[in-house]
């Protein structure tokens, strides 16, 4: 038998990059879909207290959080400050912010509305009860509190 051989040698064909472009718009699509947001941006030092029994919130959409503690930054200070949502505030500044949450929700939803408070574990109760007694004074009486879950020792 005789042997033929080729003049040229062997090349490599190229890459097919027809569907590269569907590739990325579902990747694109994928990170669009499993992102969330922040809602607002931390003014404060938040480390939630441990707490034994803990519970998930079901609707995320219908909550409206209040940042109680230190400011991160030494520039505003060491005492703790209230922040509703990208902007320092004061105890009597949380009934006008309840009131625009409520106008922001559907009709229906409006007394679904739960108030979360994320505060500092270092934070004194006295400014929390004083954030409590004006979620009162405006009928805001769905209030939950952000945690840590504590871990139980496997010995």
């Amino acid at each position: 038998m005789a042997r033929f051989k080729k003049e040229g040698g062997k090349s490599v064909p190229g890459i097919n990059t027809g569907s590269m472009s569907d590739i990325i718009f579902m990747f694109l699509f994928f990170f669009m879909v499993i992102t969330t947001m922040r809602e607002a941006t931390l003014l404060v030092k938040i480390k939630p207290p441990m707490a034994g029994e803990v519970q998930k919130l079901e609707k995320k959409s219908l909550v409206s959080f209040i940042y109680v503690g230190p400011p991160i930054r030494i520039q505003y200070g060491t005492e703790t400050r209230i922040q509703l949502n990208d902007r320092f505030a004061t105890v009597a500044d949380i009934q006008e912010f309840i009131a625009r949450e409520r106008e922001a929700r559907d009709e229906a939803d409006r007394k679904l509305l739960t108030t979360s408070l994320k505060v500092d574990g270092i934070v004194r109760m006295g400014v929390v009860t004083d954030i409590k007694q004006e979620l009162r004074k405006i009928g805001a009486f769905k209030i939950n509190y952000s945690t840590r879950k504590k871990v139980k020792n496997l010995e």
